[in-house]
């Protein structure tokens, strides 16, 4: 992720700075407690982050802040400390930093540590967005779309199909409000999303039509994580729209101008 001034810590500091509308916001609405919250998730990441530096010489990275906020904002309440550091744990390390380090991984590590919290301590209550908080999601996509390193298509196809979906009813706030946020801190990421034009645009449409079928079909879950369900399984499938869209590419090309 090296090409003159655009290098890995560049995309994660400009990334950070886009989503700052969102976290002081948070942090506004939360206190000291979100602060807190991101304070020691920010500590287990670090941590691991220093293990693989001495190890793997795997230089950290500042991706670090943007996926303890991610962390700490959508993942349940009232988890102890083990559990917190556990789920953290798992979702940075398998998600992250076995590859290589942030910019090599195929998945947020925030996105696989919230789906690990689900799967593991399913009682575990998932925090409550009010409607101030979803609207400070829309200067950060905004800002991430102005500054290049959130993807513009993907979060306007998203965002389209979620407003449609809302003003039919197909949806209720509660899911709109969880999934605008969630779509900027995990669906937007800048090295899992699709790096296509075709490929993000389907990526934001599955991500729609997921948040949909789960909140219609998933008794009983919460809103955020239906947002991160959704999160996890389009992030999933960017590699395969991007090869859909190489495809296509090709075969045009190969119409237009012939196998040789």
């Amino acid at each position: 992720m090296t090409r003159g001034l655009w290098t890995r810590e560049t995309v994660a500091t400009l990334t950070l700075a886009s989503l700052l509308p969102l976290a002081v916001f948070w942090i506004w609405l939360g206190g000291g407690q979100a602060l807190s919250r991101w304070a020691f998730t920010l500590l287990v990441i670090a941590i691991w982050h220093l293990v693989f530096m001495l190890v793997r010489a795997q230089p950290p990275s500042l991706s670090a802040l943007v996926t303890a906020l991610a962390i700490a904002m959508l993942s349940p309440e009232e988890l102890g400390l083990f559990q917190l550091t556990l789920g953290i744990t798992f979702g940075v390390v398998m998600g992250e930093l076995v590859f290589g380090g942030w910019g090599r991984n195929v998945v947020s590590p925030a996105t696989v540590t919230l789906a690990f919290f689900g799967f593991g301590f399913p009682a575990a209550p998932w925090p409550v967005f009010d409607a101030p908080l979803a609207w400070a999601a829309i200067p950060a996509g905004l800002l991430g779309m102005m500054i290049g390193v959130m993807p513009a298509a993907l979060l306007i196809v998203a965002a389209s199909l979620g407003a449609l979906a809302a003003g039919l009813g197909l949806v209720s706030n509660p899911v709109l409000y969880a999934a605008g946020i969630a779509l900027v801190l995990l669906v937007a990421d800048p090295v899992t999303s699709s790096s296509t034009l075709l490929g993000r645009c389907l990526q934001g449409a599955l991500y729609a039509a997921l948040l949909l079928l789960f909140a219609s079909a998933w008794s009983g879950a919460a809103p955020p994580q239906i947002a991160v369900a959704a999160a996890l399984l389009s992030s999933l499938a960017a590699p395969l729209f991007d090869d859909i869209a190489l495809s296509l590419w090709v075969h045009r090309r190969r119409r237009r101008h012939g196998r040789t």
